[in-house]
């Protein structure tokens, strides 16, 4: 995200934050689709809203377009298990665009239980001039129709249709927290605490179960799923991480039950760090293949890791995400925020990643320059078209005066989903209820 020398402001501006009120409003998941011009949100009311960007206009052809509301529609409502007596709540845990085939674009959405394929199209124009239907449709009299006509199509306000295509059901003991679409495009995963299932798109009623680590005593359970992904180009590769910090990379070549991993991508713990909390602040909440295929990038409680597939020891890369938090993390574990599940994000080119933080803050690294910033998304700090002023956490000492003290961050406010457009500097933050659309002033000006 072309980060600028610190003498200057991180050039982006703020789209309008497009704002909900209520808990069920609360954004869960944000997905660019494959060119970038749609944009999903799911919320924990169960409901989809899709925006699509504006082509730009002729009165200021340099200007990017917004991203405007394009269709909204419920995709899950709350259910009940009657033999485990239990609410299966609406909420929306991930969305995946398929790669557009034609005119119509598809997703997939997912609550704990049941993933649904959606399609939405868009109708302008309607026929008229039936031969044997009336202006509302109703067959007419035969013994009246005297003459054939060529039906015609007319113009119609723009109506987006969107509607249920499949429903893949009954695949999930556990809370499924990831789906993934294979490069092959006919296929796609969907793992849980326990277990990773493989399904084809055209078959609702069966999955092959890919991983399986539910040990035979559940006592002796000592790691669950976090987060998995398919490779960007090789579909034979996944990769998903655990609760323990370890990523597994799999090859399904291998064997159809890909139990044994290929590669198993673990950093050594470093003993002077060790603490009551070292398990929980490791355990990876997300997983990302960089766009080139070469790179993974992880997230953890307090860091961002980049790892080379081709080297399992360490990662190459670490960066510091609130490392300001460590000494609070005993009243971090007591309101439960330890245990928040902080997403990641690449750029288009792979060279600046971004992730969210408390306070409303989110943090971008430059891969390239090693440069790093914090920035806020907020309505109070900026306006539409404002440039976002980087922002700095105060731990102690002299304070500068647009610093914040790490005792005053709000940890209510958090930006646990984010996305990146995948090919311009244009990137979806979601902080709590409300959705704010950030992009690079430069990229634009120079359009």
């Amino acid at each position: 995200m072309g980060l600028s020398a610190s003498s200057k402001p991180l050039p982006i501006q703020e789209g309008q934050p497009w704002e909900m009120k209520t808990p069920a409003d609360i954004i869960s998941t944000v997905e660019f689709n494959h060119t970038g011009e749609l944009l999903a949100t799911g919320d924990k009311g169960g409901r989809v809203v899709i925006f699509q960007r504006e082509p730009e206009s002729k009165n200021a052809p340099h200007s990017q377009g917004e991203y405007d509301v394009y269709s909204t529609f419920q995709s899950h409502e709350p259910e009940f298990d009657y033999l485990k007596s239990l609410e299966i709540e609406e909420k929306i845990n991930k969305i995946k665009w398929l790669p557009q085939q034609n005119a119509a674009h598809s997703l997939l959405s997912t609550n704990d239980k049941t993933i649904k394929l959606w399609k939405i199209t868009e109708r302008d124009k309607r026929p008229e001039g039936y031969n044997l239907k009336d202006e509302e449709g109703k067959l007419k009299d035969l013994s009246t129709v005297t003459s054939l006509q060529v039906p015609v199509l007319k113009p119609m306000d723009l109506m987006v249709e969107v509607s249920p295509r499949r429903i893949f059901a009954n695949g999930h003991t556990y809370h499924i927290n990831s789906i993934s679409v294979n490069s092959d495009c006919e296929t796609y995963m969907s793992a849980d605490d326990l277990r990773i299932n493989l399904w084809h798109l055209a078959i609702t009623d069966r999955s092959f179960n890919i991983v399986d680590i539910k040990p035979a005593n559940m006592e002796d359970l000592t790691e669950v799923i976090t987060a998995s992904e398919f490779h960007p180009h090789h579909c034979n590769l996944f990769v998903y991480s655990s609760s323990k910090g370890s990523l597994r990379l799999c090859d399904m070549r291998a064997a159809a039950l890909c139990d044994k991993h290929s590669k198993l991508f673990e950093e050594p713990e470093d003993p002077s760090n060790r603490s009551f909390f070292s398990e929980i602040i490791s355990s990876v909440s997300d997983v990302k293949f960089s766009h080139s295929g070469r790179y993974m990038l992880t997230r953890d409680y307090l860091t961002v890791k980049v790892w080379d597939l081709n080297m399992e020891a360490r990662p190459i890369e670490t960066y510091q995400v609130h490392d300001y938090l460590r000494s609070k993390l005993c009243s971090l574990y007591e309101n439960d925020c330890i245990f928040d599940k902080f997403e990641c994000a690449w750029n288009g080119s792979d060279s600046v990643i971004m992730t969210g933080a408390y306070n409303n803050f989110f943090r971008m690294f430059d891969r390239n320059t090693k440069r790093d910033v914090t920035l806020e998304a907020s309505r109070e700090s900026s306006k539409p078209r404002a440039v976002l002023k980087p922002r700095r956490v105060c731990v102690g000492g002299k304070r500068r005066r647009d610093d914040i003290s790490v005792d005053s961050l709000d940890f209510t406010k958090k930006i646990l989903h984010t996305a990146w457009h995948p090919a311009e500097n244009i990137i979806a933050i979601a902080a709590t209820n409300n959705l704010y659309i950030f992009q690079d002033k430069v990229n634009s000006e120079m359009h």
